[in-house]
C-alpha cells in the first residue's frame, strides 16, 4: 500500500511584504520592508534602523540607532511609533578615554502630550573631575531636561533627542560649571504612550 505523501506548506508563500514607515516626527520615510503573515501579528514588531537611514546624510549618522515599533498595518504599509534611541556600542567605546570622567545620569520625563520616556545622559570631561563637579553636572542636566521636555510634543521630542538639539542645550548650560568634552543622550526609551498601550510596549 502506497504511503500518503504529506503536503509541505511553503510558509513564505503565505507571507506578504509591507513597507515600514518611520513615525510622523521623521516624515514617514520608508525605513524597511518586512514579511508578515497577518496584520495582527505584525503589530508590536520592532524595526531597528540608524539615523543615516532616515537622513541619508553624513555616514557618521550610522552610530545612532533608532527603534520603531509597528502600531498599525494598512494594505502594504505599516506605521510605527518611536520606541528607542541609543548610541551604537562601537561609538560609545570610541568616546571613552583614560584620564577623564564619565558622568551618567538617568531621569524619567513626560512630553506635554503624555508620552513617558527614560533618558540616560552621558557627559565626558577633558580630565578627572571631583565628586562635587560631577554632582553639579548631573543637577544641570536634570534641570535642562525638566525644563525642555515637558514643553514638547512626542514629535518635537523625538526630533530634538535624535538630532542633537537637547545635547546642545545641556552642553551650553554646563559651560558655567566646566567645559566638557561630550554631552549626549546615550539612550532614550519610551515607557508609556499617551494611550497607555501597555501590551504593545511590552511586546
Amino acid at each position: 500500500m502506497a504511503r500518503k505523501t504529506r503536503k509541505i506548506k511553503d510558509k513564505w508563500k503565505e507571507k506578504r511584504w509591507v513597507r515600514v514607515l518611520a513615525p510622523d516626527s521623521f516624515n514617514n520615510v520608508p525605513v524597511a520592508y518586512v514579511p508578515i503573515t497577518d496584520d495582527k501579528n505584525a503589530v508590536g514588531r520592532v524595526v531597528e534602523v540608524t539615523l543615516f537611514d532616515i537622513l541619508k546624510g553624513d555616514p557618521s549618522q550610522h552610530q545612532y540607532k533608532l527603534f520603531f515599533q509597528i502600531n498599525k498595518v494598512s494594505e502594504d504599509k505599516a506605521t510605527t511609533i518611536f520606541k528607542r534611541y541609543e548610541y551604537s556600542k562601537e561609538f560609545l567605546r570610541s568616546l571613552i578615554r583614560r584620564g577623564s570622567s564619565r558622568i551618567n545620569f538617568v531621569i524619567d520625563t513626560k512630553t506635554k502630550d503624555g508620552y513617558s520616556f527614560r533618558i540616560k545622559v552621558l557627559t565626558l570631561s577633558h580630565r578627572e573631575l571631583n565628586t562635587s563637579r560631577k554632582h553639579a553636572l548631573r543637577l544641570e542636566a536634570k534641570k535642562q531636561i525638566e525644563k525642555i521636555v515637558p514643553q514638547m510634543t512626542i514629535d518635537e521630542f523625538a526630533q530634538a533627542a535624535c538630532y542633537g538639539r537637547i545635547n546642545g542645550d545641556i552642553m551650553a548650560a554646563t559651560k558655567k560649571i566646566i567645559r566638557v568634552r561630550h554631552v549626549g543622550l546615550e539612550k532614550v526609551k519610551l515607557l508609556r504612550t499617551s494611550e497607555e498601550e501597555i501590551a504593545l510596549l511590552e511586546a
